[in-house]
């Protein structure tokens, strides 16, 4: 036989043998990454039932890889933010599956447990929400300033309002709504203000790309 045709043959052989391989490496890979989804997926409903405020992805995989490793399950290395944010959304397709009241929430850029809208007339009969509410007028006015004017300082703030909002920038800072971000470049370098994570857990944003408009945001803080 023709040398040349044997080669050919052979390369043709050769790869079709690796077609087959590589689709049984994938279809293997898949099946090891759907176990390892179903057992992060309940891991991650317990550490986010388990904490009082959203959780960053970056900390949920390293306290899953962690303890996994302790534990000498196989799958630990495995773990990756990519998972850790498939299993959030197949958590939060189960629950609706279900009927659930409940969801996973992106909030400030991590991941909590919450209950859908529609049930919150339900949670607000049960008991109040605890809102900026209780806030006085004042902090209300700055708070409005400084998230969306942000980063502001004080003077700029004042300039605003009208009023000296030195008091109303520590009752916030202090009920942990606003932080200092930084310092301004300018004569005598005042600090610069921002809101925080609490902030955008407790309305409700993702990120300050939510923000509705002023007009709407001034009503949410009278509700």
């Amino acid at each position: 036989m023709n040398s040349e045709l044997v080669e050919e043959l052979a390369s043709s052989i050769d790869g079709i043998d690796v077609g087959k391989d590589a689709a049984g490496t994938a279809s293997n890979l898949q099946a090891e990454q759907e176990v390892v989804l179903n057992e992060v997926v309940p891991v991650l409903e317990a550490l986010l039932y388990a904490a009082e405020e959203s959780v960053a992805i970056e900390e949920i995989v390293e306290v899953i890889v962690r303890n996994a490793t302790e534990h000498g399950r196989a799958w630990a290395n495995a773990v990756s933010p990519e998972l850790v944010t498939r299993a959030s959304i197949a958590l939060s397709d189960r629950y609706l599956q279900t009927g659930s009241a409940l969801h996973v929430m992106e909030v400030g850029g991590g991941l909590r447990l919450a209950t859908r809208p529609p049930f919150d007339p339900w949670i607000r009969a049960l008991r109040q929400v605890e809102k900026p509410s209780r806030l006085s007028v004042a902090a209300l006015e700055t708070l409005a300033v400084v998230a969306y004017r942000q980063p502001v300082t004080a003077a700029e703030i004042a300039g605003v309002r009208g009023v000296d909002p030195s008091t109303s920038l520590r009752t916030l800072r202090g009920q942990g709504m606003i932080r200092i971000t930084g310092r301004k470049r300018a004569v005598g370098r005042p600090f610069t203000y921002g809101t925080t994570r609490q902030f955008l857990e407790i309305f409700g944003l993702r990120d300050l790309d939510e923000l509705p408009d002023p007009e709407e945001f001034e009503e949410l803080l009278e509700a």
